[in-house]
């Protein structure tokens, strides 16, 4: 199995997705309970343009368990498929599950916020990624304004007299 999968990931670096993907699936006929072959599987039909059926791969995956970074990503590639097939309401499910699991993955937080904004919860969505910014970036001049970002990030809407 560990050799297929090898394999299959080394065609995924060299460009070669639909043969990559082809085995993949093989793969996951012959091992349904293999959560990190279900979440490389999603994955190759994220690269290649197919969400649709990403989608059932990175749910079997979550539900069989994976390692801690494939969990983490694997709540990106759903959320991201869902918001990218327009059913927001499912994307922001599952990205409030990843952040529960992983409170500070900048990353689940960032496309989380893309989500937000399609569902017009603007305030929300900047607010987020302003926080983000603020904790991630090496910018010195932005950092230079850390507390006033802090401040207004929260508090967009609110008219100062």
């Amino acid at each position: 199995m560990e050799t297929d999968l090898n394999k299959a990931l080394d065609l995924r670096k060299s460009g070669e997705y639909i043969a990559s993907n082809e085995l993949l699936l093989k793969l996951v006929m012959i091992y349904p309970d293999d959560a990190v072959i279900s979440y490389q599987c999603a994955w190759s039909f994220d690269l290649l343009g197919d969400e649709v059926n990403a989608i059932p791969y990175y749910e079997k995956a979550i539900q069989l368990g994976l390692p801690s970074k494939d969990l983490e990503e694997a709540y990106i590639g759903l959320g991201s498929s869902y918001r990218t097939l327009g059913e927001y309401e499912k994307s922001k499910d599952v990205f409030l599950q990843g952040i529960e699991a992983f409170p500070t993955s900048q990353v689940l937080k960032t496309f989380y916020s893309m989500t937000l904004y399609n569902l017009n919860e603007n305030s929300q969505a900047m607010e987020i990624l302003l926080k983000c910014l603020i904790q991630t970036t090496n910018d010195k001049e932005i950092l230079s304004y850390k507390k006033a970002i802090e401040l207004y990030a929260g508090q967009l809407d609110r008219i100062w007299k």
